[in-house]
C-alpha cells in the first residue's frame, strides 16, 4: 500500500542515500525507496510530505532508512534539532548506539561532532557551531504525554505505541517550526483501538496531500482461519510483505515461523506485517440509554423459547440465554444462566432442554463454544438429521453470514423497541464493553477484544436468531410463562 503526497518537483533522497553510503550504510531498494519519496519537495522548496508514515514487519530493516534520515538532517540540510523517540528506552538506546558507530568510524563526519552524551535517561550527538551546532536526541516516549519530544525532524519509532494523549502534546509544537516533518516507523498494534489506527486510515484514504504513507503489510483478517492458512503457505506473499527476505532474512527462517511451532497464529502479524480489524466500541452499535429504557423487570416470556449458549476465549465464563415473545408479542432477552468455568454447561442444557422443550438450542461453532459440540451430541443436543425440517432441541449452528445477520438484527431489533429485557446486569455491562470486528461486509461482536466478558451478549444474540429462524419449522407447542432460574 503506498500514498505519496502531492506537488513534488524533486526530492532530496539520493543526497541522503549517497552521504549514507560514504558512512558504510548501503541501503537496500525499499529503504531508498523510503527516503526518495519521504523527502520529496515542492516547487517552493519546501518538504512536500509533514506526515511520513511507514509500516513494514520486523527485521526488515527499517533502521537503516532511519539511519541514514538522520545523517542527512545532521550534516546535509543541518537540522536545528532532531528528536528520535521510541516507546521503550532500549530501542532508543539502541538507535543511538548504531547511528553513533556509524558517525565515529566515519572520519569525515566525526570531525564536525561537538560531543556525543548519555545521560539522565537522553543519548545525542551534537555538532561544532562550524557543522551548523545541531543537535540528535534520542529520549524515551513517556506514558502520558507527548511534551519535550518535538524538534523540527521528528522520528517516532515504535509508532505502533503512541497514544492520542502524546500526538495532541506534540502536533501543536510543531506549528511553530520551521518546515517541519514527523515520521512514524512501526509495526501493526497489538491493541486493535490503537491511535495508530487513524495514521492508516488517513493514509489509505488519501485524505492527507501531505502525508506519506507506506505499509507493505498484507491485507489480509489475521483473525480468519482460512486467511491464515492461505498466509502459511503463500511464498509470494511472504516476499511482498518482506522487502528484506532473500537477503538479510532467508526463506528457510520464514518457512519455521510460519509453522505451529513458529509464530502460530501470529504469523500473519509479525512476518506479514497484518493488522487486526479496527474496533469501534459497542457502545456506538448499541445505544446504552436504549438499551436501559427497554428494562421491565417485570417482563416475562410465554410460549416457544430458543437457548443459546456462548464461552469467553480464555473459557473463564460461559452463558445461556433464552429469546422468545412476551404476551403483547414483543421480543424477550434474557440470560439464563452464567457461571465460571465450561463444565457446567451440558448439563445445564440437557436440564433446560428436557423442561422447556426449545425450538432450538444455538452456538457459534467456529467460537470457544464450538468445543463443547461432541459432548452435547453425546447428550442428545446434536445438529438435525434433516436440516430442512429440524426437531425441537436441535442444535442451530450458524454459518459466518448468519453470525453477521444475528448482530445486525438485535441491533435493529432494540433500535426499533420491539424487544425488553430484565435489567440484568451483566448483559448491560457486555453492551457497554462490547467491540465489534469486521466479518465480510458486516459486522460481529469481537470477542477477543472487547474489554469485558461479552458472552451473555453473544448469548442473547444468538438466541434471538435461532428463535427467529428455527420457530415455524418445528411443531406448534403450548407453554406457561417461562419462570425466571436466576
Amino acid at each position: 500500500m503506498a500514498t505519496l503526497p502531492e506537488g513534488v518537483v524533486s526530492s532530496a533522497g539520493s543526497e541522503f542515500i549517497d552521504l549514507a553510503a560514504t558512512a558504510g550504510l548501503i541501503l537496500d531498494p525499499f529503504q531508498c525507496y523510503i527516503l526518495n519519496q519521504g523527502l520529496g519537495e515542492r516547487a517552493d522548496g519546501r518538504w512536500a510530505s509533514f506526515k511520513n508514515s511507514i509500516w513494514v514487519p520486523r527485521q526488515n530493516g527499517k533502521g537503516g532508512a532511519i539511519q541514514a534520515l538522520e545523517l542527512g538532517w545532521l550534516f546535509l540540510t543541518r537540522e536545528e534539532l532532531i528528536m528520535h523517540s521510541a516507546h521503550e528506552y532500549k530501542t532508543a538506546e539502541e538507535g543511538y548506539r548504531r547511528i553513533r558507530e556509524l558517525v565515529e568510524n566515519t572520519p569525515d563526519l566525526d570531525r564536525h561532532v561537538h560531543k556525543y552524551w548519555q545521560a539522565n535517561g537522553e543519548q545525542g550527538i551534537e555538532l561544532r557551531k562550524s557543522a551548523g551546532g545541531g543537535r540528535l536526541k534520542f529520549i524515551a516516549r513517556s506514558r502520558g504525554s507527548g511534551r519535550g519530544f518535538s524538534g523540527d525532524k521528528n522520528i517516532l519509532d515504535e509508532a505502533q505505541e503512541i497514544t492520542p494523549a502524546q500526538i495532541a502534546a506534540l502536533m501543536p509544537t510543531m506549528s511553530a517550526r520551521p518546515d517541519p516533518q514527523l515520521w512514524f516507523f512501526g509495526t501493526p498494534p497489538e491493541s486493535p483501538d490503537a491511535w495508530c489506527y487513524n495514521l492508516r486510515e488517513d493514509g489509505e484514504s488519501g485524505a492527507d496531500p501531505r502525508l506519506m504513507h507506506l505499509d507493505w503489510g498484507t491485507d489480509l483478517d489475521p483473525t480468519d482461519p482460512e486467511h491464515r492458512r492461505r498466509a502459511a503457505q503463500d511464498v509470494d506473499l511472504w516476499y511482498a510483505c518482506n522487502p528484506a527476505l532473500g537477503g538479510r532474512i532467508t526463506e528457510e527462517f520464514v518457512r519455521g515461523e510460519s509453522l505451529p511451532s513458529g509464530l502460530g497464529e501470529r504469523f500473519m502479524i509479525e512476518r506479514l506485517g497484518a493488522w487486526l480489524p479496527r474496533l469501534t466500541e459497542g457502545g456506538g452499535v448499541i445505544d446504552p440509554a436504549v438499551w436501559d429504557a427497554l428494562a421491565d423487570e417485570e417482563s416475562q416470556l410465554v410460549g416457544d423459547v430458543a437457548f443459546a449458549l456462548d464461552v469467553t476465549p480464555s473459557r473463564d465464563w460461559a452463558s445461556i440465554a433464552a429469546y422468545g415473545l412476551r404476551a403483547d408479542g414483543t421480543g424477550h432477552l434474557e440470560v439464563i444462566d452464567r457461571r465460571p468455568g465450561t463444565e457446567w454447561i451440558v448439563d445445564r442444557l440437557v436440564q433446560l432442554a428436557d423442561r422447556w422443550d426449545p425450538v432450538a438450542i444455538a452456538l457459534d461453532a467456529k467460537g470457544p463454544a464450538g468445543s463443547l459440540l461432541v459432548d452435547l451430541d453425546k447428550a442428545g443436543i446434536g445438529r438435525p438429521e434433516d436440516v430442512e425440517r429440524p426437531v425441537r432441541g436441535d442444535l442451530a449452528v450458524p454459518a459466518a453470514p448468519d453470525v453477521a445477520a444475528a448482530c445486525g438484527q438485535l441491533v435493529d431489533a432494540i433500535t426499533q423497541r420491539t424487544v425488553r429485557h430484565t435489567a440484568q446486569p451483566e448483559v448491560a455491562e457486555a453492551i457497554r464493553g462490547a467491540k465489534t470486528r469486521p466479518l465480510g461486509d458486516a459486522w460481529a461482536w469481537g470477542r477477543r477484544i472487547s474489554t469485558v466478558d461479552i458472552s451473555p451478549l453473544v448469548a442473547v444474540t444468538l438466541a434471538r436468531w435461532a428463535w427467529e429462524t428455527r420457530t415455524h419449522l418445528v411443531e406448534d407447542a403450548d407453554y406457561d410463562v417461562l419462570d425466571s432460574v436466576l
